[in-house]
């Protein structure tokens, strides 16, 4: 099972940050390349190399052995526990944790790489984030979910804790989370409860809802996705490798 390769949009000025996004189900990186062309078109975010990957075919036992990209397997589309597949995501978490390395490789700070993406692609981001080895600029999982909650805890648990410990503070991760309030697909309850319970873990979320909104990125979304991206962007302009 193959992986295709990554779009890259290259930074315009000086490269000095990296924003990874993922993919929902049946997506591609192609599908979201719009984000980037979006803020470069209003002269945003000139500094910044975008990654889009996209996910490999599978099987998706939810959608009756269909073959679509996937990160991970779905079985039930109606439970927020909707996967059982450990070693698909565990597989994709790798692979999404080898983009961050790749940009560590190129010169750029782990605290000056934002990691986000869509649906299962949120949930992706919102399970590797906060697992890599060192403190990323921030997160963000729009109309996402938590992935292997216990193991998530387990992993949590071994990465952070009190200073001198040798490990990594909580409160100075960041995540953005946002959830179309009508959403069938996701829920928006699936959404505020994955806050609640990384909030209850010490992470710093940034929480939105969106009325009228169903499976789907509402305008008004991304403008508060881009004032965040923003803060973290001027949070972190100092730090280097």
């Amino acid at each position: 099972m193959t992986t295709p390769r990554a779009i890259v949009i290259p930074a315009l000025k000086k490269h000095t940050a990296t924003l990874i996004c993922i993919h929902g189900l049946g997506d591609s990186g192609a599908g979201w390349t719009f984000l980037a062309e979006n803020w470069r078109r209003r002269g945003k975010f000139e500094e910044v190399a975008f990654v889009f990957p996209s996910a490999p075919t599978i099987p998706i036992t939810a959608n009756m052995g269909m073959q679509m990209p996937g990160w991970y397997d779905i079985i039930n589309f109606d439970t927020l526990k909707r996967s059982d597949d450990e070693p698909g995501i565990l597989k994709s978490q790798k692979y999404i944790h080898s983009l961050i390395n790749q940009q560590i490789a190129d010169g750029i700070p782990p605290s000056r790489i934002i990691l986000g993406g869509f649906s299962q692609g949120g949930a992706m981001s919102l399970f590797s984030g906060p697992t890599f080895r060192e403190r990323l600029a921030g997160v963000f999982g729009l109309s996402s979910y938590q992935l292997l909650t216990e193991k998530f805890g387990n992993l949590v648990g071994e990465t952070y804790g009190e200073a001198g410990e040798g490990k990594r503070d909580v409160k100075k991760e960041k995540i953005f989370m946002g959830h179309g309030i009508d959403d069938p697909l996701v829920k928006c309850e699936w959404g505020q409860m994955t806050m609640e319970g990384l909030k209850e873990k010490g992470f710093e979320v940034e929480w939105h809802t969106y009325p009228d909104t169903v499976h789907a990125v509402d305008p008004k979304e991304i403008d508060d996705l881009e004032a965040w991206v923003t803060k973290r962007l001027e949070e972190t302009k100092e730090e280097k490798l």
